[in-house]
């Protein structure tokens, strides 16, 4: 015989380490001070969400993107995406991995799918309004707005399966008869 399925009990701590995950993602993608954008082999110019910078070799002069208020809208998209990611990892690991609280796995559900839609936002935002700042030649978007991208995309797996799991009650809190698929005669 044997067991199909969901091992429900392990989501339990399964998703507040996927979302730990996320939040780490985001910080390495807000923090970073390169690797947003750069050109061909980063030789000329690279910029981060924060700056931008041009020149060769050693000598590098940098500029604030805060100066635009493009940039300043995806920082703080950005930020208030990881705050509310934050909220929910919280909230999360209070409802799962300390009591098992059904009611709250909804409420989590929703603050990472508005997450999500906040932090599509500015990645949107983003290369649209660099290539309108900055336009000559070919550029990349490298490693940190991958992340960003990866921390976006672990929100909307877990938001989503935060917004299914409460059909599933028994199955978490390990009262639901086992299933087989295959039993001998």
């Amino acid at each position: 015989m044997f067991r199909c399925g969901i091992s429900y009990p392990r989501c339990r701590w399964i998703l507040p380490l996927l979302l730990l995950f996320a939040i780490i993602f985001d910080i390495i993608a807000i923090a970073a001070q390169s690797g947003w954008v750069e050109d061909e082999n980063a030789k000329t110019h690279y910029a981060s969400m924060w700056k931008q910078c041009r020149g060769r070799n050693d000598e590098w002069d940098c500029k604030s993107l805060m100066e635009h208020p493009w940039a300043q809208a995806v920082a703080a998209l950005m930020i208030i995406g990881l705050i509310i990611l934050i909220i929910a990892f919280i909230i999360s690991f209070v409802a799962l991995c300390c009591t098992l609280n059904i009611s709250l796995l909804p409420l989590v559900g929703g603050l990472l799918i508005f997450a999500v839609i906040i932090q599509i936002i500015a990645l949107i935002i983003y290369p649209v309004k660099f290539n309108e700042l900055i336009y000559e030649g070919y550029y990349d978007y490298t490693w940190a707005y991958g992340f960003g991208w990866g921390a976006t995309v672990l929100m909307l797996g877990c938001g989503i399966l935060f917004c299914c799991l409460p059909r599933y009650e028994d199955e978490l809190s390990g009262m639901a008869k086992t299933k087989y698929i295959y039993t001998s005669a």
